[in-house]
Parts: C-alpha cells; structure tokens; sequence
C-alpha cells in the first residue's frame, strides 16, 4: 500500500550538490514538502510545524540512480519462482540503505519476476528502489544469455529468453512489452560468463537487430545492448539503442560512433575490475564457469586498456554496476573506480544523478530543485575531495520518506 506523506521537513545538510553543478554549495538547507523540494535557501526560517534534519559534517546529494542491475540472482534460474523473488528482498532493501533510490534491473533469464518486485516497492509492500525494469534479456540460441544449452541438446528445454531471427525477435519483444516492461534488454556480443560464446563474438545481425529495436520502438520501449566490441557495439547504435552496457573490449572508433548518435554508455567498470584483480583467487572461481576465468585471463590486457578510455572521450555516460556479479554490498565502489580511470569527481557523479536520468526519461530525478522528487542521500564527507564518501551515506530519503539506515537519529520534531 502506498505510504502516507510526512510533514514538511527540512534537510540541514553542511553543503549541497544539486546534481549538475560543478561544485557543491555551502550551507544550503531543503525543504520537502509531499514528496517533493519545495524550497532551496541558505538561511532559512525557523520551522514552525516541521521536521528538522540535522546532518552535520554531510553533503546531501541526489539520490543516486544505477542504470544495470540484476537483483534476481541468476544462480537460481531453475529455483521457485517465490524463493528467487524471496532472495531479491535484502538486496533491494541494501541498494536503498546504499543511497540507491532507484535502478534499471536488466532482467534474467526466465521469468520476468522483476516485474513484480517493481510493483511491490511501488505499492510499498516492500522496501526498495524504484525500479525499472527489462523482464528478460533477449539473446540468440548459444549467445550469452542462453544459459544451459547442455540441457537444450539433450532433452530440449531451454533455460533463456531465446530468439533467433526477425520473425522470433518480433515475438519476443512483444512478449516482453506483455510482460510489463519499461525497457528491452538483449545481448548484442557474447559475454565473459556465457557457457558457450566468447566475448568478441557477435551475436545478432543487422536485420535482427534492426527488426528487435524497431519492435520495440512501436512500442514505446527503448533498448539496451550488452555490447563488448565494436561490431556489436555499432550495429547496436544502427538499429538505435538508447544505451550501450559494458563496451569494455571498445576501440576509440565506436566512442566516436557513440558521440555522433548520442548514444549513453553505461560502463559497469567495477565489475570487470573486481574479476580482474581476482584472477589468482582459487576460491573465487571455483563458483564460476570453467571458461569464465579464461576468458578474463586472456583479455585481461585489452580490458585494462579499455577502462581508461571512456574518460577521454565526450560520450554521454550513466552509471551502472552490473550489481549480481559481485556483492550488492560494494555498489558504490563503481564511484571510485571510475574516477580511478580518469573521470573526474563531478562527471562521476553527474553519471549516477542527472545524466542517469536523462537516459532514463526522468527529469524529475536525479537533481535537487524546487518540483524534483525528493530523492536525497547524505554522505559524511564531500566526495568532491573524496570519492569514497559515496560509500558513507548516513541518511536517505526516498519520494519525501527518511528511510531506515543504521546511521539516522538526527531528527528534529517541532
């Protein structure tokens, strides 16, 4: 059921980002008012009947948006539809407690059960990020998602949201949209832990491409492609995505073919970094498919060089984590390995705020302004000086909601 609203309360933070400045501003107190910011002011009246927030030694910053996450674990495909949907609920719950007040979910293998946990946080039987969600990624038979074509040869099931062909892919687009999907999500090369495809590989042709987003395109859906090289990543773009996943094996030349079509590119980088530098961790591994490990190994030099280059380029970038292939808990470890890799602070942060809703189509996220949703999250610290203080965050709102966080017994009532 949805929550009832709160009285006016104003935030009280030490400075504020307002989610496009290039700087934070001191002394700038919020006031929310049913669900919004209704007022931004550097010396506000002394509340009469409202909250106050104090949050000293704090910047308060938009909620932050991750465009690529799977809060389904994919482990369990073939486990009950109630214990996969049962196992989502402490994720959701972290990412939110993490200063996640909303997410992109690009979606599973089988069931589209995402689409219920989104109209479960919504109707707040559940806490968690808003979320939007692509049900299934759609993939060709042997291509990334296809996840157990051992079981397809020998007794004919496939574990998968497979499609081969326009007339297939037409299908499955428009099953996808019954499904209740805000966006389509399909594999446009092979991946690193697909049982069958190498990551160079690529997996869908032009036509199919172009038949898949033009599907989706009468539909008022937008598509993601995971994309790791440059053919998949521009046929992508030729049949028109909205946003390239990974781009981790990319050249300058598909940055630049990005740039010219406006392209969003949600980098993902901590989750190639967090395999990278466990590449002799046995223990790791052991839960991983055989080939996964080899494949890192042998384009380990390729995705080390490929990390660096989005920040030498203009290309619009969201933030996303690819959270699912490792702990939900170090999320916001994306923040300091993108500016590890050249991106300043504020392009970082503008990543996961402003310029992820752009992607998103929610210009009523991810900045701080009178009429915006008031998705607010207090880091202690100034991430400014250093980043790391994304991974400190003492307080959230959600939608005008203080939500439960350890840090929080800061409030004020008048």
């Amino acid at each position: 059921m949805p929550r009832t609203p709160h009285r006016d309360t104003w935030l009280r933070p030490d400075r504020l980002w307002d989610g496009s400045s290039e700087a934070p501003a001191d002394g700038v107190s919020v006031l929310v008012r049913d669900g919004r910011v209704a007022e931004m002011s550097a010396a506000p009246p002394l509340p009469v009947d409202a909250d106050v927030i104090g949050l000293p030694g704090c910047t308060l910053v938009p909620g932050f948006i991750d465009c690529h996450v799977h809060v389904l674990d994919e482990r369990l495909d073939t486990a009950p539809a109630a214990y996969q949907t049962l196992r989502a609920l402490p994720v959701l719950r972290g990412l939110l407690a993490a200063g996640f007040t909303t997410v992109r979910d690009l979606g599973g293998a089988d069931q589209p059960l995402n689409t219920a946990l989104r109209s479960a946080v919504h109707e707040g039987l559940v806490r968690g990020p808003r979320m939007l969600v692509a049900p299934n990624i759609l993939s060709p038979r042997g291509g990334h998602a296809d996840k157990s074509p051992a079981l397809a040869e020998r007794y004919g099931t496939e574990i998968g949201t497979v499609a081969d062909g326009p007339d297939e892919l037409r299908r499955a687009v428009r099953r996808q949209a019954r499904a209740g999907a805000d966006w389509i999500k399909f594999v446009g090369s092979g991946g690193f832990s697909s049982p069958v495809d190498k990551p160079d590989d690529t997996a869908y042709s032009q036509l199919e491409m172009d038949t898949l987003v033009s599907t989706a395109r009468d539909l008022h859906l937008p598509c993601a492609a995971h994309a790791f090289d440059d053919e998949s990543i521009t046929r992508a773009i030729r049949a028109g995505v909205r946003s390239i996943e990974h781009a981790c094996l990319a050249t300058p030349l598909a940055y630049a073919f990005m740039e010219e079509n406006g392209t969003y590119l949600v980098p993902t980088q901590y989750a190639q970094t967090y395999f990278l530098e466990r590449l002799d961790e046995d223990l790791l591994w052991a839960g991983q498919p055989p080939k996964m490990r080899r494949a890192y190994r042998h384009f380990a030099q390729d995705l080390e060089e490929g990390l660096r280059r989005p920040a030498r380029t203009d290309t619009k970038i969201a933030f996303g984590t690819d959270a699912g292939m490792f702990p939900y808990t170090e999320s916001w470890r994306e923040f300091p390995t993108l500016v590890a890799n050249g991106l300043s602070p504020v392009r970082a942060l503008r990543a996961a705020t402003s310029t992820a809703a752009e992607l998103l189509d929610r210009p009523e996220l991810g900045r701080i302004a009178p009429g915006t949703t008031a998705d607010l999250v207090a880091l202690r610290g100034d991430p400014f000086q250093d980043i790391n203080a994304t991974g400190r965050v003492s307080y959230v709102m959600q939608g005008g909601h203080s939500c439960p966080h350890p840090a929080q017994n800061n409030t004020v009532r008048r």
